[in-house]
């Protein structure tokens, strides 16, 4: 998994190649779409607000978007996926930085300036590749996961869902659908499976 609902599609050379050109508004939709919440995902872990954390996406894809008409995909150098991160973090650490001249503008004593800029995050006390990788690996999860969903029974879905994520015990789950114990954990099984299997395959498509 360290190697998106339906929007979330891998992106592939191609689409990147797409990209150089502006006016291919369905290629930057389907681009947006797929990372908007990962870059916002990792700014608000990194301790900025929601208003920063969207400015950051902002930020980030406009300057996306200068840099791809010249941007030449390299496997050999390194992936967009890292490449994206450096822009991302740049991004992070200028929201964190502007939040100085506001420290220091408040109040008239030297005490509570001090107060506030202790209170700011300290850009290099986060792991931000740790942060990306988390967030990449669940965008991948529920991408894997709204592909599989027009393949399965709605409610083995659900029951998947009660068990997995919101940590039902197995016979809560058995009683709440009206199922035994032994499909419950049958359920769980092909389910976890199938994702894996889903995930993998998605990962591969990653540029």
């Amino acid at each position: 998994m360290k190697n998106k609902e339906a929007e979330l599609i891998p992106t592939r050379a191609s689409l990147l190649h797409r990209l150089k050109n502006w006016q291919d508004d369905s290629s930057w939709r389907d681009f947006f779409n797929i990372y908007w919440k990962l870059i916002y995902g990792v700014g608000r872990k990194a301790g900025l607000s929601d208003a920063e954390a969207q400015d950051v996406v902002q930020e980030t894809l406009i300057s996306v978007a200068k840099h791809m008409p010249t941007f030449r995909y390299d496997p050999s150098i390194g992936s967009f996926k890292a490449w994206l991160l450096n822009m991302t973090r740049w991004r992070i650490i200028g929201q964190l930085r502007k939040r100085q001249p506001t420290a220091n503008r408040a109040g008239s004593g030297s005490t509570r300036r001090t107060d506030l800029v202790e209170e700011m995050p300290d850009p290099n006390a986060f792991d931000l590749d740790q942060m990306w990788e988390a967030e990449w690996e669940n965008n991948l999860l529920q991408a894997a996961l709204q592909n599989l969903k027009p393949q399965l029974d709605p409610q083995k879905i659900q029951i998947f869902d009660f068990y997995v994520t919101k940590e039902w015990p197995p016979a809560k789950v058995a009683e709440r659908f009206g199922v035994s114990l032994d499909q419950v954990y049958q359920i769980k099984h092909r389910m976890t499976e199938a994702l894996r299997t889903e995930v993998e395959r998605l990962a591969k498509e990653m540029v």
